[in-house]
C-alpha cells in the first residue's frame, strides 16, 4: 500500500508540475489596466527570466500567493532581474476590481485582464493560482497550479538557475 501511495503521489505531482513545459507563450491579445492591448507572445523581460501568476480577486489562495510573493519581490528584481506578470481570469462584469485590489496592495506586478480567458485556456490551464517561470527566451520551463504556504520559495530557486545558465 505504502508503495501505491508513493507512485500515486509522484504521478499526481507530475500532472500538476509540469503540464506545459517547453511551451511559448501564445499570440493572445490582453489588456493591461489602462486599456491598451497586450500581445502575449510579446512580453518579455530582455533576456531576463519572468513569472506570469494567473489569479482571480474572488480566489483566496490566489491572494494568500500574491502576498507571499509581494514581500519579496523587490529583494527578487534587485537580485535576478526578474519580472512579475499577474494576469487577472476575472469576467469583464469584474474586471474593474482588479486595479483597486492592485493599487489598495501596493503590488508593484505588471497587471494583465484575461477577462475572456483566452490566454488562460491557451495554456491549458484549468484552475487558479497557476504560476509559470518563463526564461528568457520566453519558454515556459516550469509551471505549478494551486498555493502552499512558502511554495514561493521555489519559484526563486527556478529564476536563480536559470540566470546561473547564462553566466
Amino acid at each position: 500500500m505504502k508503495k501505491f501511495l508513493t507512485i500515486a503521489a509522484v504521478m499526481l505531482a507530475a500532472l500538476v508540475m509540469s503540464p506545459a513545459i517547453s511551451a511559448q507563450l501564445p499570440n493572445i491579445n490582453v489588456k493591461d489596466t489602462k486599456g491598451n492591448t497586450v500581445n502575449v507572445a510579446k512580453l518579455n523581460n530582455g533576456g531576463k527570466p519572468m513569472i506570469i501568476s494567473f489569479f482571480a480577486t474572488w480566489c483566496k489562495p490566489c491572494l494568500r500567493e500574491l502576498h507571499a510573493i509581494a514581500d519579496l519581490y523587490p529583494d527578487w528584481k534587485d537580485e535576478t532581474g526578474v519580472k512579475m506578470y499577474i494576469v487577472s481570469i476575472d469576467d469583464a462584469q469584474n474586471t474593474s476590481k482588479v486595479k483597486p485590489l492592485v493599487d489598495a496592495e501596493g503590488w508593484e506586478y505588471e497587471v494583465l485582464l484575461d477577462a475572456n480567458s483566452d490566454f488562460f485556456r491557451a495554456m491549458g490551464l484549468q484552475s487558479v493560482p497557476h504560476v509559470m517561470v518563463i526564461d528568457g527566451n520566453g519558454k515556459v520551463v516550469y509551471t505549478h497550479s494551486g498555493y502552499t504556504d512558502g511554495s514561493e520559495n521555489q519559484l526563486i530557486e527556478i529564476v536563480r538557475k536559470l540566470n546561473a545558465k547564462k553566466k
